[in-house]
């Protein structure tokens, strides 16, 4: 994320299934003494822990650092299990999620699903960003996203704003966004995946062989033909996006 956190903090305070205690915010010293346990953390959930220290998902705790505020939070020092660590558990008891502390890149560690039956493990996201974006998706009925490509993005960061304008929703707006411009009545076999801040909407195809391709057209003319009626924008969103989308 390098440091830009105000799509982090849009999704938290915007979704429901997200709870936070204001002013729970830990020091730098008490996350540097975690740390000093357990290796570096990853830059996003350190944001979290300075930002809000303590917070549930879906009504279950995440982990945070000692001091601790609440006798009932989950102490991520006490949940190192070889090179991997537990900060959050479903609720009844299903799954958790783990850091793989094995595979740090200079600024997160991946997500790991464990489930709660097999033991087995799986990659579940980039990040903890990635984590709580994939996590609001799902506990919002939106899967793991409408399609593979958004779905990628999700596992790395709640949407994208750029400072030409393009945004590319995430999880926490994107029904509302697609409810707005009703293209579910109009454009069934689509989705509106952002737009440019002037009145042009990025529309995927939701189903079939091609949705890889990113196609502009004025959210005011939304209608079933979105690739003849629209402009083809790339066929790759995700490097069109590191690439500053035409800004």
């Amino acid at each position: 994320m390098s440091g830009d956190f105000a799509p982090l903090r849009e999704l938290v305070e915007v979704s429901a299934s997200i709870a936070t205690r204001p002013g729970s915010g830990k020091s730098d010293a008490a996350i540097r003494a975690a740390e000093g346990l357990v290796g570096p953390l990853s830059q996003s959930y350190r944001w979290w822990l300075a930002e809000y220290g303590e917070g549930t998902i879906d009504m279950m705790e995440v982990a945070s650092v000692a001091p601790l505020t609440n006798l009932h939070t989950i102490d991520v020092a006490t949940q190192l299990d070889g090179d991997r660590l537990c900060f959050y558990r479903e609720p009844e008891g299903g799954d958790s999620f783990w850091f793989a502390l094995d595979r740090w890149d200079g600024e997160e560690h991946p997500v790991i699903r464990r489930d709660h039956l097999t033991g087995d493990d799986q990659e579940f996201a980039d990040s903890f960003t990635g984590f709580l974006a994939v996590k609001v998706a799902l506990l919002s009925g939106l899967g793991e996203g409408p399609n593979p490509t958004i779905t990628r993005l999700w596992r790395s960061r709640p949407g994208v704003l750029l400072p030409n304008g393009v945004s590319v929703y995430g999880p926490h707006v994107i029904r509302e966004r697609n409810d707005t411009y009703e293209v579910r009545e109009y454009a069934p076999d689509w989705v509106l995946v952002g737009d440019d801040s002037g009145g042009r909407g990025l529309f995927m195809r939701l189903h079939g062989p091609d949705r890889g391709s990113v196609y502009g057209l004025d959210l005011g003319a939304v209608e079933h033909d979105i690739e003849g009626s629209g402009e083809l924008l790339t066929g790759d969103l995700i490097g069109w996006l590191a690439e500053g989308a035409g800004g």
